[in-house]
Order: structure tokens, then C-alpha cells, then sequence
């Protein structure tokens, strides 16, 4: 199984069209936050559903630095996963999403019931935690939210696109499920995985 998109080149930047947030003169402010493109091809004979998962894998570990002035966040700083797409169910004739079909901008508090193909289901993305607590942000943030990297970052963030085949019709995950709810539903379930992954950064110092 492969997959590629029309949106970015595999390992190169992600243009801030695709992203959630943007360089604005000497600050930074919110991106269009669309969807990218995808499509995919030789999906294994048996496969009965499609998940979709889209994973930063650069997170900063220490949230208190991020954006905060006169500080920069060292490149050797340990990281985490930050969840920015977790979608289910995507039926096995299904290839391609088209770019701008799930998501076409930023919606305070989270997008309550997101585009997305027939059928699919669509769970929570990590800017749910990180805005908790924001009284205009705050809320359950459901489907495709794009990169916002802290503008101090020193290092280029990669965002991976993850396709998995898998042998259910329907993945064993509730109403507001998220990418770690279905890696456990996974489990046992999946026939292939294909990935692309597009790179990004804030940092006026540092190039993607």
C-alpha cells in the first residue's frame, strides 16, 4: 500500500495553507488549516475500513517555553506525539481525500462535527488539551487541525500522514475517540500501514 499527496512532496514542507498557523510579519497568527490531499493505491485484498492518522512527533515536552519570549526550545529537548488527525472507518473503495474536504480553516473551540468521507468517523486532536483552559479557544477539537509549531522552536517539526488497512468494517472506538484509543482498537486488525510525512516550522531562524 502507498500513498502520496498533491499537497506537499514526502519529507519537504508543508505549505501554511495546510497548516493551522502562520507567519504574520513579526508574529504569528491562524493559516487557512486545510486539509492537504491525499490519495492512496494498492490497498491488501480483505481490507474492510481505512484509519487515518496524522501525528507531529516533534511536540516540545516542556509546554511552559513554548512561545514565551527571550526563551528558546533547544532542539535536543525531548519530544512527544501531538495528534492533529485521527479519523476511522474510511471505506476500503476509498483513495484519495481531496484537500480542503475536511477541514477549510480554524474554528474556535474545535469543529463539532467535521466534513469527511461517508461513513467515516472523526475523533479528538491534541489542540483539545492545549487549549484547556482558554476561555476562547477551549473545547472539544474534532477532525483535521494543521501545524501550529511554538515560533521558538529550534527544531523542524514532521508531521506523519499514517494509513492503515484494516480487516473491520468498524473500529471498536466511542464518540470522542482518540489516536490512542484507536491504536488499541488496531491491535491485531491491520493488513498494512503507509505513511508521508511533510516538515514545518514558525521559526524565522530555522528552515524546514
Amino acid at each position: 500500500m502507498k500513498i502520496r499527496s498533491d499537497s506537499f512532496e514526502n519529507g519537504k514542507p508543508i505549505p501554511a495553507e495546510f497548516a493551522a498557523g502562520q507567519r504574520e510579519g513579526d508574529g504569528v497568527g491562524f493559516a487557512p488549516n486545510r486539509n492537504p490531499h491525499l490519495a492512496w493505491n494498492d490497498v491488501p485484498e480483505g481490507t474492510r475500513s481505512l484509519a487515518l492518522l496524522c501525528i507531529d512527533t516533534d511536540a516540545p515536552t516542556v509546554p511552559g517555553m513554548a512561545g514565551k519570549p527571550g526563551v528558546e526550545i533547544p532542539v535536543d529537548q525531548p519530544r512527544a506525539d501531538f495528534v492533529h488527525w485521527a479519523m476511522v472507518d474510511l471505506p476500503p473503495g476509498l483513495d484519495a481525500i481531496a484537500a480542503g474536504s475536511c477541514s477549510d480553516g480554524v474554528v474556535a473551540r474545535g469543529k463539532s462535527d467535521p466534513h469527511g468521507p461517508d461513513g467515516a468517523r472523526q475523533g479528538l486532536n491534541d489542540y483539545t488539551g492545549w487549549f484547556a483552559g482558554d476561555a476562547d479557544l477551549e473545547g472539544r477539537w474534532h477532525g483535521y487541525d494543521g501545524p501550529f509549531p511554538p515560533p521558538n522552536d529550534l527544531r523542524v517539526h514532521r508531521y506523519f500522514f499514517r494509513l492503515f488497512a484494516l480487516d473491520v468494517a468498524r473500529l471498536s472506538v466511542s464518540d470522542g475517540f482518540t489516536a490512542a484509543d484507536v491504536f488499541a482498537a488496531m491491535h491485531g486488525h491491520v493488513l498494512a500501514e503507509a505513511s508521508i510525512h511533510g516538515t514545518y516550522t514558525l521559526n524565522p531562524t530555522v528552515e524546514a
